[in-house]
């Protein structure tokens, strides 16, 4: 397996174009005769494109999506409901495709009605131009920010089993509005293998599960995520090779949307080892990246480990603060915190020093083994600072 440029465009057959005008943007990808699947939020007010894509991948096939970013087309109604029908009947017409093949995704402001002579603009503009190449992915990519400082596409290829050589491509949104379950968060993926809607649906899950789905920018769910996966089934038949692949896409994306926070300033990783099931493993690491606490402490540089503790320890997972052990990473330097539940950190220590050190860097990296079992979780996050405040304050102002 090995990275690889091109973005989504990478893959055989896929077009694509994004464009923006103020704040509004589209993005649309093609991929004739795809199979599909996807994964959606958990949250009771689900977006207008949220039901109408349901409702299209139902059969297992798609041919298009069409997104746009500044306004979520989310509590507006069946005038939502209708202008999401809308953008899809616009790309179905162009592409001569069904319109029930036509998946839409929206992303931005809760609440206000799409302005429909914008975004009819927009997407005639990005038929116009879809194509397959470098510049058509990254053009993509871009439209569907919101408050994204960067835009996050990654693509890899793999040898399978059968001889043949597969490559899977994403792109994504997300910034704020994050937390397990997805969040605010878009991410499409295009790949050539073969693979039923089933095998699709199986393998997307265990890839969310261990990428976007333990990523915590700031605990709130949102109402519009989508994570979907085409597959145009020009390449080999769909084995561990892949999922190894979709995974390791899934995640690198995970990390862009959690380097990306709104106002964040430092990227986290959280380890957990030694937990009684893969469960306690995931929720311990969920507490501690979701943690309010632990993200100001990041964010001031304070190496504060008991908060990372009392994590833990409202998680739900078992432990035993006699066996917990807890070190800290970040470019190449590492110190124990926390060994057995003996404290090492104490002020005037080295340990302390070099824990202070290491919470001033850019990325780092929090290990706690939990010493009862043998599973293991990563969750990803980053900290909060005053400008996560500022930004949300305004944000549709």
């Amino acid at each position: 397996m090995k990275k690889i440029d091109g973005g989504i465009c990478a893959v055989d057959g896929v077009l694509a174009w994004g464009l923006r005008k103020e704040k509004y943007g589209v993005t649309v990808i093609s991929s004739p005769e795809s199979n599909v699947s996807a994964v959606f939020p958990s949250n009771k007010v689900l977006a207008a494109p949220i039901i109408i894509t349901k409702k299209a991948i139902s059969n297992g096939r798609i041919s298009a999506i069409v997104a746009n970013s500044g306004n979520a087309n989310c509590f507006t109604g069946e005038e939502g409901f209708q202008n999401g029908l809308k953008m899809a009947q616009m790309v179905s017409e162009n592409l001569q495709i069904k319109l029930e093949d036509v998946a839409v995704a929206s992303t931005g402001v809760i609440g206000r009605q799409l302005s429909m002579s914008i975004i009819k603009q927009l997407i005639d503009e990005a038929l116009i131009m879809v194509e397959n190449s470098r510049d058509a992915s990254k053009k993509a990519a871009e439209a569907i920010m919101t408050t994204d400082t960067f835009s996050k596409e990654f693509v890899v290829q793999t040898k399978l089993n059968d001889g043949n050589i597969v490559k899977i491509g994403g792109i994504a949104k997300g910034s704020g509005m994050i937390a397990p379950n997805m969040g605010t968060m878009l991410c499409f993926l295009v790949t050539d293998v073969k693979a039923s809607p089933k095998q699709l649906e199986v393998a997307l899950k265990k890839a969310v599960d261990k990428s976007f789905n333990m990523v915590v920018v700031d605990g709130d769910e949102s109402t519009n995520d989508m994570v979907l996966i085409m597959a145009n089934g020009k390449s080999g038949e769909i084995d561990e090779n892949f999922q190894e692949a979709l995974e390791y896409v899934c995640i690198e994306l995970a990390k862009m949307i959690a380097k990306d926070g709104e106002g964040a300033t430092k990227f986290l990783e959280v380890d957990v080892n030694g937990a009684l099931s893969i469960e306690d493993a995931k929720c311990a690491a969920k507490a501690i990246v979701g943690s309010s606490l632990v993200k100001t402490a990041l964010f001031g540089a304070d190496p504060n480990w008991g908060r990372i503790v009392a994590a833990v320890g409202y998680s739900g997972a078992m432990m035993d603060e006699n066996s917990i052990s807890i070190t800290m990473e970040s470019e190449g330097t590492g110190a124990d915190i926390v060994k057995k539940g003996v404290v090492k950190a104490y002020a005037g220590t080295n340990e302390l020093k070099i824990a202070e050190e290491i919470f001033s860097k850019k990325e780092i990296k929090i290990t706690v083994d939990i010493g009862l079992g043998d599973y293991t979780a990563t969750a990803y996050g980053c900290d909060l600072s005053y400008d996560y405040v500022k930004i949300n304050s305004e944000y549709t102002t």
